[in-house]
């Protein structure tokens, strides 16, 4: 089993940046698809970004895409969200999580899942 732990988040300005970081320890935590979620009060999770073991392949959600970037140091263990020109809508608790299946975009195909780090944007 893989263990996850998210840092990072915090209250910006709209239009700022934030980059998020995830820590995986465990077995082979390496050999996961990694991903990033979100969730916003009275919505469901949903998907963010994901980056294959290889680091070569990444799918994002149109919402997201070309403002965020996911990236992976697995000689660190950790997957990097850095978020730029941050929206209100932005707004939301994030979470990191590994999936041993390609291409993994939905909540079901993930089995470990980090506690959350929650990211807050004002207008």
């Amino acid at each position: 089993q893989v263990q996850l732990v998210e840092s990072g988040g915090g209250l910006v300005q709209a239009g700022a940046s934030l980059r998020l970081s995830c820590v995986a320890s465990g077995r082979t935590a390496s050999a996961y698809a990694m991903g990033w979620f979100r969730q916003a009060p009275g919505k469901e999770r949903e998907f963010v970004a994901t980056i294959h073991w290889s680091g070569r392949s990444t799918y994002y959600a149109d919402s997201v895409k070309g403002r965020f970037t996911i990236s992976r140091d697995n000689a660190k263990n950790t997957v990097y969200l850095q978020m730029n020109s941050l929206k209100p809508e932005d707004t939301a608790v994030y979470y990191c999580a590994a999936a041993s299946s390609w291409v993994a975009t939905s909540a079901p195909q993930y089995n470990a899942w980090g506690q959350g780090t929650q990211v807050t944007v004002s207008s």
